[in-house]
Order: C-alpha cells, then structure tokens, then sequence
C-alpha cells in the first residue's frame, strides 16, 4: 500500500515537473524567441507596417482603408480608391462574401459596381478591372492593380489641378513589380499613393 502510494506520488510529482518545464518553455522562451526575431529581422511588418506622416500614425500598409468623403458612404474624388471591403475594412472581422462566382447576387452587385466606378471615372464598363468591383479574400487588401490605378488618375488629376502626366508618373512610381520577378502582378499600395498625392498637391 504505502510502496503503491509512493508510486503515485512520484508520478504526480513528475508530471507536475513535466507540465511546470513545458509551461515555461512554450509559455514563455518560446514566444520571448519568436518575438526577438521578429523584431530583430521583421521589425516593420512585426509591428504592424504603420505609416506615418509628420510624426501621425495614418495607416499601416498591410491593411485597406476607407477613402470616402468624411461622414459619408460616398468615395471622395481627390482620392485614389481602394478594393471594394465586405467588411469596411475592419481588419477584425475580416472575410469575404462566401457568394460563388455564379450566385446572383454576387452577380448583380458586381453588374451595379461595375458600372458606379464607371460613372465615377468617366471610363466605359470594358475598361473597369476586376478588383475596382470585388473584394479581396481577407476584404483588408491594401493594394490595387495597375489597371485599376491607371483609370483613377484622369479623376483624382482633374480634382486635384494636376496633369494626367504627373498623376501617371505617380502611379508608376508607386508600382511594385512582381514577387521575386514572376509571383502575382504589379499592384499599387494605395494609401502610400495617396499619401505621396497629398505631398504632392501641397507643392
């Protein structure tokens, strides 16, 4: 009996040792080393990529914001436009539709999109890509395509008072080429355009 008692209390005292080196080891050295690397060889990205402008944190360049007229659903014109967010762009309840490509809604909704950024641009139906009308997976993308840029700058020029010709050679200039030369397409970082059109209005 009180060999059998010892037993089990050398068990539950090796258990408890057990949980008490693990405990600290993934509790604590684990995410002090995940976290010192992070901030070692991913300092940007490990805290957030956060943009700011004279000192002011005004976004950060992993996430998408809203870019409408302040106090409405409106988008503003001076701006560059972002993807279309299924979650306003609220990077806590990110997600997209969950409609299949052949559901009518989705369907419908993009049909009417399609042709407000139309409208908006003063381009014809055929010239509007794809992601000026549907969100991304995450609905948080922050970038936008080439296309999507080039038929922006003709708007936000003519609001700004400034030419085609510089709006362009912004858009260029904001172009990130393909991941390591063949992965995804050339995108735009919108709110780092944006922000460059404003330094550059203020000129």
């Amino acid at each position: 009996m009180n060999t059998s008692l010892a037993n089990s209390a050398r068990m539950v005292w090796a258990a408890l040792r057990m949980l008490l080196v693990l405990t600290v080891v993934t509790g604590i050295v684990y995410p002090l080393v995940v976290t010192g690397i992070g901030q070692a060889a991913f300092h940007d990205k490990a805290n957030g990529s956060m943009v700011k402008v004279e000192g002011t944190e005004v976004g950060s360049k992993l996430i998408g914001q809203s870019w409408n007229i302040k106090g409405t659903g409106k988008p503003d014109p001076k701006w560059f436009q972002g993807r279309p967010s299924n979650s306003d762009y609220d990077p806590l309840t990110t997600g997209s539709s969950q409609l299949g490509a052949s559901d009518p809604t989705l369907v419908k909704n993009v049909e009417a999109a399609k042709k407000q950024v139309a409208e908006f641009n003063g381009v014809p139906e055929s010239k509007v890509p794809a992601d000026a009308v549907t969100g991304s997976a995450s609905a948080i993308d922050p970038d936008i395509s080439t296309g999507y840029a080039d038929i922006q700058v003709k708007r936000v020029a003519k609001v700004n008072g400034l030419t085609e010709a510089q709006l362009q050679k912004l858009v260029d200039d904001h172009t990130t080429d393909r991941t390591l030369g063949f992965m995804g397409q050339p995108r735009v970082n919108v709110l780092e355009l944006n922000i460059a059109l404003k330094e550059l209005t203020e000129k």
